[in-house]
C-alpha cells in the first residue's frame, strides 16, 4: 500500500507540466511547436534558455516535491529509499503521460536529474559524488556529439549503474530485497526514458538528430 500511495503522491506532482506552462506564459501550446515535447530540450529550443532553465527548475523541484512528502511520511520506515523511488517513478509517469493533456507530456530527463539530487543525501558524504558523475555523463556526450539525446541517455543509463553499486556498497541500508526491488524500479524507468527517445535513436541511426545549437531540421 505504501508503494502506491508513493507512486500516487508522485504522479500528482508529475502533473506540474512546467513546460507547458512556460509555452502559456509565451502565449503557445508547446506541444504543437518543435519536436511536440513539453519537456525541458523542446523549450529550450523553441523559446530560448531562459524559458528551458525555468523548465527544467520546474521539473527537477517536482521530483523534490515528492521525495519530500514520501520522506516525511514513511520517516523511518526499513525502506525509504524504495518509497521515495516510487515517489520519483510517480513524477516521472504524471510528467510523461499527465491525463488532462491527453497523455502527452515529456520524456523524463529533467525528472531524472531530481532523482539524482534528492539520492545524493542517503550516505554523505560520498554519496554527493552522483552528481557531478551524472553531470559528466551529459555533458561530455552533448559537447563531443552535439546531441542532447546522447547526453541525456547515457546520464539516464550511468544513474542507473550508480544507484546499483550504491545499493550494493549499503549506502541505502536495506536488505537485499528492498535493494533489488529499486533497481527494479529504476530499470524501468530507464527503459521507458530509452523507449520515449526511440524517435531521436531513429535520427541518430539515419543522421537526421538534430545538433544542439543547429537550425531546427524538419522530423
Amino acid at each position: 500500500m505504501e508503494r502506491l500511495i508513493c507512486l500516487a503522491v508522485g504522479y500528482v506532482c508529475g502533473l506540474l507540466q512546467t513546460g507547458y506552462l512556460v509555452g502559456k506564459m509565451n502565449h503557445m501550446d508547446i506541444r504543437k511547436q518543435g519536436s511536440g515535447n513539453a519537456g525541458t530540450t523542446n523549450a529550450l529550443r523553441v523559446l530560448g534558455w531562459k524559458a528551458g532553465a525555468m523548465t527544467f527548475l520546474g521539473d527537477v523541484l517536482k521530483c523534490v516535491a515528492a521525495f519530500l512528502i514520501a520522506f516525511f511520511m514513511y520517516r523511518g520506515s526499513d525502506v525509504l529509499p524504495l518509497l521515495t523511488m516510487y515517489a520519483g517513478a510517480g513524477v516521472t509517469l504524471g510528467h510523461n503521460f499527465p491525463f488532462y493533456m491527453g497523455f502527452k507530456g515529456g520524456k523524463g530527463i529533467a525528472v531524472m536529474a531530481g532523482m539524482v539530487v534528492v539520492n545524493s543525501f542517503w550516505h554523505l558524504p560520498a554519496s554527493l559524488i552522483m552528481i557531478p558523475l551524472t553531470l559528466a555523463f551529459f555533458l561530455v556526450p552533448v559537447v563531443v556529439t552535439k546531441y542532447i539525446s546522447v547526453g541525456s541517455l547515457c546520464a539516464y543509463t550511468i544513474f542507473l549503474i550508480e544507484m546499483i553499486a550504491a545499493g550494493q556498497m549499503g549506502w541505502f541500508e536495506m536488505d537485499a530485497a528492498g535493494c533489488y526491488e529499486l533497481y527494479a524500479v529504476l530499470f524501468v524507468l530507464t527503459f521507458l526514458a530509452w523507449y520515449r527517445h526511440r524517435a531521436n535513436i531513429k535520427r541518430l541511426m539515419t543522421g537526421t538528430e538534430n545538433k544542439f545549437g543547429a537550425k531546427k531540421k524538419e522530423q
